[in-house]
């Protein structure tokens, strides 16, 4: 597919690569998505189409049968950089939708641990006493994984790293009911939560209400173990500017797995 696109001459690269993402949403491909940055020799858009699958697309210039500057899109056969596995991830949006059809979600929050590095005070967990970096989980009601989020340093607690990725107001506006532990206290939305306190101070009800809820939340530690069960998570290594991209290539890999099954 060759489309020449004088009109729109006068769009930078960043410009035009999400005017193209745009195109694609109109005709047909709802999760089309910008990856890569501008200029860059990858792909530039990727989306999954009903009918074609994987579609990946790279924008760049062209003298041919058009004046220097001209941009043309090709549909990539075989020309376009590598597409990372992060990119073809689930967005939070996506897992939403997913979520909406079941009656509700878990959400817990894992520490990915990493080797001491010289800034070691935002990584150090004061809850797990060790580095690592904190990485939000959603699954269904059997501890299936649905999604994970970007890596966060340690030492943001679980109920701050799910408000800066927008994991309760996207939940809140779905009206999507979800259950999480006492790391969330002061959640609100549609996140619900143990009540606090020692057990001995408890009424006989709150009690009963708290081990009720332990037994549905015990099922997300299956989502967290999804992720842990690869080895390369187990003990990081690498750049923790790397781990997000690490993760989300997990997640696609899973999913991938599990549509195949």
């Amino acid at each position: 597919m060759r489309l020449a696109l004088n009109d729109i001459d006068v769009m930078d690269d960043q410009s035009f690569e999400f005017a193209l993402r745009d195109l694609m949403v109109r005709d047909g491909c709802p999760t089309a998505r910008r990856v890569g940055q501008a200029g860059d020799q990858c792909a530039d858009v990727i989306a999954s189409h009903p009918r074609y699958g994987h579609v990946v697309i790279q924008a760049k210039h062209t003298t041919v049968s058009a004046k220097v500057g001209s941009y043309v899109m090709y549909q990539v056969n075989g020309t376009a950089g590598p597409v990372l596995l992060a990119a073809l991830a689930p967005t939070l949006d996506q897992a939403v939708r997913a979520a909406s059809r079941k009656a509700y979600v878990l959400l817990d929050g894992t520490l990915l641990p990493i080797d001491r590095i010289a800034t070691d005070r935002p990584f150090y967990s004061g809850k797990h006493k060790k580095h690592g970096m904190n990485v939000q989980v959603l699954s269904d009601p059997f501890g299936r994984l649905l999604w994970a989020s970007p890596a966060l340093p340690g030492a943001i607690h679980d109920v701050r790293a799910a408000r800066e990725h927008g994991i309760i107001n996207a939940l809140d506006q779905a009206h999507i009911p979800c259950w999480a532990d006492k790391g969330y206290l002061g959640a609100r939305g549609t996140v619900r939560v143990p009540f606090r306190g020692r057990w001995q101070m408890l009424s006989a009800g709150q009690q009963a209400v708290n081990r009720s809820q332990a037994k549905i939340r015990a099922l997300v530690e299956q989502a967290m173990a999804t992720l842990k069960n690869w080895r390369l998570l187990r003990r990081l290594r690498c750049s923790t500017t790397r781990i997000t991209s690490l993760v989300q290539a997990v997640l696609t890999l899973h999913h991938a797995n599990s549509t195949a099954g």
